[in-house]
């Protein structure tokens, strides 16, 4: 915890140099400026704020939020921002301590602090509950109500405005976790396999019913040996696993390496594609929202396990 508290004791050093610089202008139209860290929790703020709030999101497209540092002009966002959500359960590693300091000056919110602690998954070695909870839509539709009554709160007056753009919301989740249901019944139990880079999808695993396997463990700053390369490619020979997928937001060279490695053993898997696992795509395509993302992963899942073109 040592580097944790130099690490804060930096950043807030800067939140104070900043705070002392001229405050930024207000918004022109009145709004809440909203900062998050990941893209997932900025695109709920943007559907349950609607146009009362302006969203500011820290990680973008490609960030890893596991080894994300951030910057003295982050610092400034988060201390000028009138509400900051972020994730939680130790995602933001290197900024966990930060934002739980700046609670004492700016509205500082949690948003898997709504999700029952019996519903979240605890891996063997990681400081905390594996905090993927995005991956199974139920899951992260309960973040949408604490971010609606956290806008409430800070903007009394347009409080019925947010619940009634949280409840729309929570109704295309709802269609949107329909949609995951019954691509993934299109595959084979037997074939229901997913193996990435680090081990992020294990709600998605439990929710729609598929075995899980992480080179890496939940943390990307956890290393993989080649003991766990060989061992994972034993694996997938075995079990002639069609398809191995690379993340957006980590280098495709370990998925790589164990794509020799099976070969080697005499079996031929390919790089099914891509998928987004802590990050959401470009902004404008379709994978750049929230919805979007969860759909382009299960597409490029059952494309590849079914070997369509």
């Amino acid at each position: 915890m040592g580097w944790m508290r130099g690490i804060a004791a930096v950043l807030l050093a800067a939140g104070v140099a900043a705070g002392c610089a001229p405050p930024e202008p207000p918004d022109t139209e009145g709004r809440l400026t909203v900062v998050t860290t990941v893209g997932m929790i900025a695109d709920v703020a943007r559907n349950v704020g609607g146009d009362r709030v302006r969203v500011v999101g820290l990680m973008g497209p490609g960030v890893d939020p596991h080894l994300y540092k951030a910057s003295e002009g982050d610092v400034r966002r988060l201390y000028r921002a009138d509400v900051v959500f972020y994730g939680g359960l130790h995602l933001e590693a290197r900024m966990a301590e930060v934002l739980e300091e700046m609670g004492e000056r700016t509205r500082v919110v949690a948003v898997t602090d709504s999700i029952p602690r019996d519903s979240l998954l605890r891996t063997p070695g990681y400081a905390t509950y594996d905090p993927h909870v995005w991956f199974d839509v139920r899951l992260w539709a309960m973040t949408v109500g604490l971010i609606a009554r956290t806008l409430g709160e800070a903007d009394p007056a347009h409080a019925a405005e947010y619940r009634a753009n949280a409840e729309r919301y929570r109704r295309e989740l709802a269609q949107l976790d329909a949609y995951v249901h019954q691509q993934a019944q299109r595959v084979p139990a037997e074939r229901r396999v997913l193996i990435t880079a680090h081990d992020a999808f294990s709600y998605f695993g439990r929710r729609y019913g598929f075995e899980v396997r992480g080179l890496q463990g939940i943390s990307t700053a956890a290393e993989a040996g080649t003991a766990d390369v060989h061992a994972l490619a034993g694996f997938i020979a075995q079990r002639r696993i069609p398809a191995v997928f690379v993340e957006t937001s980590i280098a495709p060279r370990t998925i790589e390496a164990v794509r020799e490695a099976v070969q080697a053993q005499g079996f031929d898997v390919q790089i099914g594609g891509s998928l987004y696992s802590d990050a959401l795509g470009n902004e404008g395509t379709p994978a750049g929202t929230y919805a979007g993302m969860v759909r382009s992963n299960i597409d490029t899942l059952v494309r590849a396990l079914l070997r369509e073109p």
